[in-house]
């Protein structure tokens, strides 16, 4: 598999990542080991986690049972020198530290706990999960209200982060620092700070990206390409509604939607799972048919075709699943193809 560099950094790192947020909830222990080895086998080295995982539901009593399942494996398999970590820590309303965020302190801490639980001296790539002055993602952008924000208060929080994370570098804790769910506006501050204090620039920023979730497509997309800023794509599959599961009404058992519905939820994927949306995927579906390509394949090859450097990142609650999705990772997306998925995502712009 090829293997790329984050960002400006000295991180090198497989084509496409293994996403683990199921790990512990969904997916017990030895079905995430077995991922793992499964993604390895295919040439993936690069495992993605957060302090609050598992997910579908997050719960105080789960946050950081990722982790330890990661730790777990590497303490298991003594392959730490073979895979790239990176994992994140919460902002605030997360169910880490009581629902606060995150300052210069909680990064020091945050690093500490997150190295114990993997089992590991260095963490690759150390993530913000989320921006403390707000965020358009998780389908916010609807009524997204920035006006509330005080510049200077950002810029002295950012300056405070950045000393932590410069020293945890400087420590050997942490390789590299990367983002999630930000903005255009935010990262290019971020690197802006952390240039004026000799910092960790910005590798990477992990945010929602899919043939159903484009908003990354024009001034982030600027940044990505200007100022190297990697993109690791979350919910390539839109969490399963490109897979065509849930067509005609269907929540497959153990699905993501079925288990956030049985726990209390709406099923909607955290708001997903629209009647547009439905139908954007009935006609993905349809063009994948007409090229007599597979539509998971399709949306995950299409993502490596963008004009900015972008890494997948794979999501699957079982084995099988992720088996389906590494059999296509060799894919070619046509220009044929290309200028029809952009003509269906005029016909269709952000369906949820």
């Amino acid at each position: 598999m090829k293997r790329d560099m984050l960002g400006q950094s000295d991180i090198e790192v497989s084509a496409f990542c293994l996403g683990t947020m199921t790990f512990g909830n969904q997916t017990d222990q030895a079905e995430s080991h077995a991922q793992i080895d499964r993604a390895l086998d295919a040439g993936i080295t690069f495992l993605d986690c957060a302090e609050m995982y598992p997910v579908n539901p997050v719960r105080d009593e789960t946050a950081g049972r990722s982790e330890e399942i990661i730790g777990n494996w590497i303490a298991r398999s003594s392959r730490r020198d073979q895979v790239q970590l990176a994992t994140k820590i919460t902002g605030n309303g997360s169910v880490v530290r009581d629902g606060a965020g995150y300052d210069g302190a909680a990064i020091t801490a945050g690093i500490e706990a997150s190295l114990r639980r993997l089992q590991v001296e260095t963490i690759d790539l150390y993530q913000l999960h989320w921006p403390m002055r707000g965020s358009y993602s998780f389908r916010q952008n609807w009524g997204y209200d920035p006006s509330g924000q005080n510049r200077a208060q950002t810029l002295d929080h950012m300056a405070e982060v950045l000393d932590a994370l410069a020293a945890a570098r400087q420590a050997g804790k942490i390789r590299g620092f990367g983002l999630s769910n930000d903005t255009a506006w935010g990262t290019t501050r971020w690197i802006d700070v952390a240039e004026a204090r000799g910092a960790p620039r910005v590798a990477a920023i992990q945010n929602e990206y899919s043939l159903l979730a484009r908003l990354f497509d024009t001034d982030l997309a600027e940044v990505s390409v200007n100022e190297n800023v990697t993109l690791l794509a979350y919910s390539p599959l839109a969490a399963g509604l490109l897979t065509g599961k849930y067509q005609d009404a269907a929540m497959p058992a153990g699905s993501r939607a079925a288990v956030d519905l049985a726990s209390g939820g709406t099923g909607k994927l955290g708001g997903r799972k629209t009647p547009r949306a439905m139908q954007a995927v009935a006609a993905y579906h349809q063009l994948a048919r007409d090229h007599g390509i597979d539509p998971i394949h399709m949306a995950l090859a299409w993502l490596r075709t963008r004009p900015f450097h972008t890494i997948p990142i794979l999501g699957a609650t079982t084995l099988d699943q992720l088996s389906h999705q590494l059999d296509g990772l060799e894919t070619q997306i046509s220009p044929a193809l290309r200028r029809a998925i952009d003509d269906l995502n005029r016909q269709w712009p952000l369906p949820y």
